[in-house]
């Protein structure tokens, strides 16, 4: 999905390190946004430019929004299967958690064998894109001279703000991957060396 002005997507995982990214490349090109997040990353979000918050712990997102041109999930699971729910026809589930798809399971080589049993591990979500017209990919990412000059670019400008969490020293690699593990980073948290 190409997100174009006007359009309405919903960042799953919006204080996160990539949530926060995702939120402001989103005003950026014009879209409405909403985001889930816990109560203490409400106010984090909303600076960044959330339009709506959805507190992931007392609210249920298919109850919150409805008709969204695009949901961009790093949850993966249920979280995945339940967001079809809320997109529009035509609309498009991004997602970077959870199983591959077999597009991407192709694009990487993968064998037959496979790419079978990874079709029959997502049949629920193909079926629940198929049900509303909608339809999804997994995005594996890859670096990108270019994309990475244009975010550099953003930055500079000021349309960009990244946010650090914590940095830990290279020696402190366990507990920094513990921390992230915690699902409690605010932002990206940072090796230094």
């Amino acid at each position: 999905m190409k997100t174009q002005p006007g359009h309405r997507v919903l960042i799953h995982a919006g204080a996160g390190g990539v949530g926060t990214v995702a939120i402001q490349l989103a005003k950026h090109l014009g879209a409405w946004v909403a985001t889930t997040c816990s109560p203490r990353n409400t106010e984090l979000v909303k600076s960044l430019g959330a339009d709506q918050v959805i507190d992931y712990t007392t609210q249920d997102f298919t109850r919150a929004v409805a008709d969204l041109d695009g949901v961009f999930d790093m949850l993966g699971g249920e979280t995945r299967l339940k967001s079809f729910s809320v997109l529009k026809p035509g609309g498009v589930l991004c997602s970077i958690g959870g199983l591959i798809d077999v597009a991407t399971a192709r694009e990487f080589g993968l064998g037959w064998p496979l790419r079978v049993l990874i079709g029959l591990a997502n049949r629920k979500h193909d079926r629940a894109a198929r049900i509303r017209g909608a339809s999804w990919s997994y995005l594996f990412m890859r670096p990108d001279g270019a994309q990475l000059a244009h975010l550099a670019s953003l930055v500079e400008a000021g349309q960009l703000r990244p946010v650090l969490d914590k940095t830990y020293p290279l020696a402190d690699i366990e507990a920094a991957y513990q921390y992230v593990a915690s699902s409690r980073a605010r932002g990206k948290v940072v090796l230094t060396m």
